[in-house]
């Protein structure tokens, strides 16, 4: 408890500074109003869903603030019945990360073995009020050897994987989403060209498919959780990538889309930019600084 309080009065400032100052700092909006609307709002509409995903920039500092105040607002309104979901952690990491929260294990140890990301002190904030509080942790993501080995010999070089190695993924063969999806991939690696073939399409496919499908398994173990996941905003903006791959796995699944960007048009978002499939959009201001 007192680690939870020393890490609260650190980021005290930080959430003074966004709470007192939103209009210059950040901005979330309601894609079906058009309107401004708040941190509770969004709580409040995880009333009627299940999962709540968070499509961040990885150093977006604003959106990092803004995931640690929506975590703990769905665990107070939701006590015991809380959980995240992270794509900053690999699936066969889960027992590590098991053990860091069940406090086994050093934080070195943790961070080491379970592969932390290079700015994990951006997520710190998040596992140390789930350690404190005893709340599931979820690493959704599909280990890294897994992605690259796909994406150098594509999807079907995962049948060469023995039982412990296919026991981290999904079943295969993996689904590879095409129609919206693929055209904004295609748009975002820059055309057929630059991506060399199909197998950076389907490694994609593996990461989003993997994220599914660990959130599929705690969500159907855990029925009247509220779960938050975190990701990089490609893999779930519009609801597709891992978002659509979790429906494929848990059909009765019920989601709430955030789609975070750093942004300048705080007052007047060009609304032709960002699609009424996600449910919320959150503007921060691109002028705050970066965490990388």
């Amino acid at each position: 408890m007192k680690l939870f309080t020393a890490l609260l009065l650190a980021f005290l400032p930080l959430f003074a500074l966004c709470q007192e100052n939103s209009a210059v700092h950040y901005k979330i909006y309601s894609t079906k109003t058009k309107k401004m609307v708040t941190v509770d709002d969004i709580i409040n509409d995880m009333d009627k869903a299940d999962v709540l995903f968070f499509g961040e920039e990885h150093n977006d500092s604003t959106c990092h603030v803004l995931e640690l105040a929506l975590f703990k607002q769905l665990t107070l309104k939701h006590p015991g019945e809380a959980a995240l979901t992270m794509e900053m952690f690999e699936t066969d990491c889960q027992t590590v990360l098991n053990e860091y929260l069940g406090g086994l294990i050093r934080e070195k140890n943790f961070t080491t073995e379970a592969r932390a990301w290079h700015n994990y002190k951006d997520y710190r904030p998040l596992i140390e009020l789930a350690k404190t509080d005893h709340i599931s942790v979820v690493a959704a993501n599909a280990p890294a050897r897994y992605v690259n080995m796909v994406n150098r010999m594509g999807l079907n070089s995962l049948q060469n994987l023995d039982d412990a190695g296919r026991s981290w993924l999904p079943s295969l063969p993996v689904d590879t989403a095409t129609g919206t999806y693929y055209d904004n991939f295609l748009k975002v690696m820059g055309g057929h060209s630059a991506m060399g073939g199909m197998q950076m399409y389907q490694a994609q496919n593996l990461w989003d498919a993997t994220m599914g499908w660990s959130i599929a398994g705690f969500y159907k173990k855990h029925r009247h959780f509220k779960i938050l996941q975190l990701n990089g905003g490609f893999h779930s903006e519009e609801k597709l990538g891992t978002a659509a791959q979790l429906k494929k796995y848990a059909p009765k699944a019920r989601i709430v889309n955030i789609a975070c960007f750093s942004d300048d048009s705080f007052d007047k978002p060009d609304w032709s930019k960002f699609s009424a499939n996600n449910d919320y959009i959150i503007l921060t201001d691109p002028k705050l600084p970066k965490t990388y």
